[in-house]
């Protein structure tokens, strides 16, 4: 009843809101497990409504990514903003397919060069202030937060905690540029011609490396893949940036995995956390295999 009720909700505000040219319909789409995503008909043309409050738990803040999504629009990365109010944001609807795991790994040179512009130019077309996305500070928050509500996962704390000061210390001085920060494949679409990156919730200036990271670990990279990514990014040997690049890949599921932790306990909308969490804990556990090879 809890999804039913809020995704009536979500299509009752979408219909009310004042963009729209004439009468709209608007429908569930798929994906978005921090929001409620609908495709909207509004004449003959389409949009996406992406309906969410800020989530502080999470570091979701709907003002960073409105910033973050224009400027990615503006870099010829996303698709624009048509309107946007708390707790509401439209953009124009992409007629394509959003990636599974498996494009991932077949386009991933073609990847690499999205990916790659995205951090050389969406924050020329930044306006105004933006957050920092720091993954070590932002897996103390979530610590902090999961003692305090009593977590089913605390026991577990404390050696997350200590593998994350090993991550960061590894890590060393790091380059900081913008990043998107949840590279899942669902987040990238293809047109049939071009690709875009979508979902702006984690935008913000961090380490190429961790968008890297979360390449591989979300789309099963193997080892001979994540070198082929590296050299390509890099334009030259992968050998200088292994092990940080091995720390922040770590990082990744670690942050991932806490991520789904905190939502076990504060998410409303309807999808399996705890099962995720297990999937990101088995992730992590052999990358930090790999780490400790490095």
């Amino acid at each position: 009843m809890k999804k039913d009720s809020a995704l009536n909700a979500a299509i009752a505000r979408t219909l009310k809101l004042p963009c729209w040219s004439g009468k709209v319909t608007a429908t569930p789409l798929g994906g978005g497990i921090t929001n409620i995503n609908l495709k909207v008909q509004d004449g003959g043309r389409a949009y996406v409504a992406r309906i969410g409050a800020d989530i502080p738990v999470h570091g979701v803040m709907r003002w960073n990514e409105l910033a973050v999504s224009r400027a990615a629009h503006a870099a010829g990365i996303s698709p624009q903003v048509r309107y946007h109010e708390p707790g509401a944001m439209v953009i124009a609807f992409i007629d394509g397919r959003a990636y599974g795991e498996e494009d991932v790994r077949n386009n991933l040179p073609r990847i690499i060069d999205l990916v790659k512009k995205v951090h050389r130019h969406v924050a020329e077309h930044l306006r105004g202030p933006v957050l920092a996305f720091w993954a070590f500070q932002v897996l103390r928050n979530y610590a902090a937060r999961l003692r305090e509500d009593g977590s089913p996962h605390v026991a577990r704390l404390g050696e997350l905690l200590a593998t994350a000061e090993r991550l960061e210390e590894a890590a060393g001085a790091v380059k900081i540029v913008l990043t998107h920060n949840d590279l899942l494949a669902a987040n990238i679409l293809d047109d049939g011609k071009r690709l875009w990156l979508i979902d702006w919730e984690y935008g913000g200036f961090n380490t190429p490396l961790f968008d890297l990271g979360g390449l591989a670990t979300n789309n099963g990279l193997d080892e001979a893949g994540e070198i082929a990514m590296l050299e390509q990014y890099f334009e030259g040997d992968a050998g200088p940036v292994w092990r940080p690049y091995q720390a922040m890949k770590c990082a990744s599921l670690l942050r991932e995995t806490m991520w789904s932790m905190t939502a076990e306990i504060h998410s409303e909308l309807d999808f399996d956390y705890g099962a995720y969490t297990a999937e990101n804990l088995a992730r992590l556990h052999a990358a930090l295999r790999d780490f400790a090879n490095a």
